[in-house]
């Protein structure tokens, strides 16, 4: 049955697979194997037996040896016992490291909180194709450098990084490397066995698994480069102390064995789809694919829309379910930070959708997010101020009747996050009629459109119904919006100094 809207976020997470669901339903009754695998009883035996044969399906599918994996909450918790274990275990041999400005917010913050302890971390920015420039790394290392850290896939992009190469820059230097494998595990092959990786974080929800569930390979031979974050029991060879969650240890296996069988065809088939989807979208012109120009992983496609705001146009997408960004970014106001980073300007960074697609995406799905795009751009395009003066939807056809005056204002402008224009109609000091463009947020549009409303019959002197604090109060807009609703008054205050 399908489902309305349309899920495209799968880079964002996925379903539970229902193979998955079956294999932890057996692990939490009283008629299954319920157990604390810490105790010795069969319960807890055969708890443990579960564990041990999920640890097995884990390692397979990132080529990895068993005993090098340690289970986790998931792959912020990995990356942060990855990046603040190993910094603060080598302090004393040197506190610099070194990072990309395009990782994941749990990278990035782990680094943060690491240079408030007195850390220096050195910031890369990729070259426009998204990946790192292996000279600038190299150049980058310094003596004291003790932990690099690049992501595996960027959630965002989709690309995939030359981490053999920036590995082994950081290996003949006697330098612990971590990468963010979240978004490649189960997406791509991986062999961590045979790449220069001391440490890789990755979780179950990228790939059908359960929420709450992840991992962090550690090599056999960096163990000693680790100090953990949590003190406790002593599970997972001390590292990360806590009732092992038997449940989501056999979900998190099951989604990992699925993946790694279904891989070669499912990766197929996911970049058929993907390349349909971007040709269509082309069509529409004034489209850019953003890492088109490095490899991929086969289910993202991350797009920027000129004359279009991105969080419009996801409003305007009701029937399909996309990201403006990563997961835990996308709700801010602000332009993508890895797009910002890649060399795209604030409103090309700001009209970007992520469209991610996953195991349950079929190719009439693709049909239908090609004719909801088609409706959608075109349309938002023909608000925008970026077009000619004349409004564009319902403007006055001829130009202002006799006796009447046509004024405009505007706030903001190319480049911005927000740019709004009005155009009034009007005869003497009264406005007979009024129109707006804007690029903005769906709730700039709508206060502007009902302004425009509000603005038909004012006097001059009377032209602007209100202050922006008391829209928002009225029509329960949050208060990080308010900023741009003052783009509104000041495009109707330059209407004021246009007035004749």
């Amino acid at each position: 049955m399908s489902r309305v809207p349309l899920y495209l976020d799968y880079a964002a997470t996925t379903p539970v697979d229902a193979r998955v669901a079956e294999a932890m339903s057996a692990c939490l009754t009283l008629d299954g194997d319920f157990g604390n695998p810490s105790s010795t009883h069969v319960f807890g035996t055969a708890a443990a037996a579960r564990i041990a044969a999920a640890r097995e399906q884990v390692a397979t599918l990132v080529g990895a040896s068993p005993d090098e994996l340690v289970f986790t909450s998931g792959a912020t918790e990995s990356n942060n016992m990855a990046i603040l274990g190993c910094a603060r275990a080598n302090a004393y041999r040197g506190r610099h490291l070194l990072s990309v400005r395009t990782e994941h917010k749990s990278v990035l913050d782990a680094f943060h909180a690491l240079e408030k302890e007195g850390f220096s971390v050195s910031w890369l920015t990729p070259l426009r194709s998204g990946r790192v420039d292996p000279g600038a790394f190299a150049a980058a290392l310094r003596t004291d450098t003790v932990l690099a850290s690049v992501m595996y896939t960027n959630n965002e992009t989709g690309v995939i990084e030359d981490i053999a190469t920036l590995g082994a820059l950081c290996r003949e230097r006697g330098i612990a490397f971590h990468s963010d494998c979240a978004q490649a595990a189960g997406k791509t092959s991986l062999e961590l066995g045979s790449l220069p990786i001391d440490f890789a974080a990755f979780t179950a929800h990228k790939l059908y698994g359960p929420k709450g569930i992840g991992a962090l390979y550690v090599r056999r031979t960096s163990r000693g480069l680790l100090q953990p974050l949590l003190h406790g029991g002593g599970q997972e060879r001390g590292l990360r102390p806590g009732t092992l969650p038997t449940h989501q240890i056999v979900g998190f296996g099951a989604a990992c064995e699925i993946a790694a069988r279904e891989l070669p065809a499912e990766s197929a088939r996911l970049l058929r789809m993907r390349d349909r989807l971007w040709a269509g979208i082309e069509q529409l012109g004034g489209t850019h694919l953003n890492g088109a120009a490095a490899p991929r992983v086969p289910g993202i496609a991350n797009v920027s829309f000129e004359g279009v705001q991105g969080e419009s146009l996801v409003a305007g997408l009701a029937a399909l379910a996309v990201s403006t960004g990563s997961a835990c970014s996308s709700s801010t106001p602000d332009p993508s930070y890895v797009l910002r980073a890649l060399g795209r300007d604030v409103q090309l960074a700001q009209s970007s959708l992520r469209f991610s697609l996953g195991r349950f995406t079929v190719d009439a799905d693709i049909d239908l997010a090609l004719e909801a795009l088609r409706h959608e751009v075109p349309r938002l395009r023909a608000l925008s101020p970026a077009k000619p003066a004349a409004p564009q939807h319902g403007g006055w056809a001829g130009g202002a009747p006799a006796g009447s005056a046509v004024v405009s204002g505007e706030a903001g402008g190319p480049g911005q996050d927000t740019w709004v224009r009005f155009q009034l109609l009007v005869e003497g000091d009264i406005v007979k009629d009024a129109r707006f463009q804007a690029f903005a947020c769906p709730h700039t549009m709508e206060t502007t459109a009902w302004l425009c409303g509000e603005l038909r019959g004012r006097r001059r002197e009377a032209l602007i119904p209100g202050t922006p604090p008391a829209w928002a109060a009225s029509r329960g807009i949050p208060a990080e919006k308010l900023g741009r609703l003052f783009k509104i008054e000041d495009a109707l205050r330059a209407c004021l100094s246009q007035w004749p």
